[in-house]
């Protein structure tokens, strides 16, 4: 087990106050995110875990930080995970720039600037990984780049309806309302990036557009931009069918995830031997996630950790069974 020492000097109790945050809350949110214990007294701090070296680090790039502002539980959340891995200098070429409302929005670990890059340097790209890697928000920010550069004339965004079995004629409203539950994550990114005004603006000039995936067949979508989201939830027909609407002047982004697949045990998603298929082709480019890309709370990437750990020791018992002849 590590030990760490870690002193602030000169005292500046309001700054001290601002980086431990009411009743020491940010202090526990860097013990639970890293499995440390942090004693404090005064603006000395003792740090003792496997990884009291990056608690380290996060206190002493939060303590900066506290300087002129309060920090919120974000800013500790954030600085965790970037304390995982080094994060690129934004004036790298690994830092793709988006124009976007959002000035600072930057990839916040190595591969989420590889994914920026792929995503503008080839006209279908996967990104395949887990649940709060930025897979979606980056496609849309990516999107709206796009946009803003009068490389694409519109937005389209799909995603299957799984839950209601793609028939969604049932439910009350015009085709915004019914499909509007399973496409709140894209308008959220969507508002977040662009603003809400111009965004109601822009859907009333049909400059960004909706669709359920079952209403996608027999289209042909030119000068787009389009992402597929939550794409394992695809059938293998599907996906194809999705991929041949690409259109002159246009560019496709397909999301999802391997591990959270809600089709029937019968079907097969066509998000999960689609690499085999394509992974060949010029233009077309794979990027793989991992669990230390997890950009939301420290416990998510532990959770993603537990289930491929539980799943992997589920595979291996099941290859140890005999054989019944």
């Amino acid at each position: 087990m590590q030990s760490e020492q870690l002193s602030f000097n000169p005292v500046d109790n309001d700054r001290l106050l601002r980086l431990c945050g009411p009743l020491d809350e940010n202090l526990r949110q860097i013990e639970t995110g890293l499995d440390v214990s942090i004693v404090r007294r005064g603006e000395q701090f003792r740090i003792k875990g496997d990884k009291a070296r990056q608690a380290a680090d996060v206190l002493t790039r939060c303590y900066l930080s506290a300087e002129k502002r309060t920090l919120e539980i974000d800013d500790i959340q954030l600085g965790l995970v970037e304390v995982r891995q080094p994060p690129a200098d934004v004036t790298d070429e690994s830092a793709p720039e988006l124009y976007t409302r959002r000035g600072d929005l930057r990839g916040r670990t190595p591969r989420q600037n590889t994914y920026i890059r792929a995503i503008l340097e080839h006209d279908v790209t996967f990104g395949i990984g887990p649940a709060g890697t930025g897979k979606t928000y980056l496609a849309v920010a990516c999107a709206v780049d796009a946009m803003e550069r009068d490389a694409v004339k519109r937005i389209v965004l799909v995603r299957p309806a799984v839950e209601a079995g793609e028939k969604l004629g049932f439910l009350p409203g015009d085709l915004a309302q019914k499909v509007d539950p399973y496409l709140r994550p894209l308008y959220d990114a969507l508002y977040d990036l662009m603003g809400f005004d111009r965004v109601a603006r822009l859907f009333e000039k049909n400059l960004i557009e909706i669709a359920p995936l079952a209403y996608m067949r027999g289209r042909t979508l030119n000068n787009a931009f389009i992402i597929l989201d939550e794409a394992q939830n695809t059938t293998p027909e599907q996906m194809k069918m999705f991929l041949t609407r690409i259109g002159f002047g246009s560019r496709a982004v397909v999301t999802g995830d391997v591990t959270q697949i809600d089709l029937a045990r019968n079907q097969k998603s066509g998000l999960v031997e689609i690499e085999r298929i394509l992974g060949g082709i010029r233009g077309i480019h794979f990027h793989h996630f991992m669990s230390d890309d997890v950009v939301r709370h420290p416990l998510v990437q532990k959770i993603v950790d537990a289930y491929d750990k539980w799943q992997n020791k589920n595979e291996i018992r099941k290859t140890d069974l005999p054989v019944q002849e």
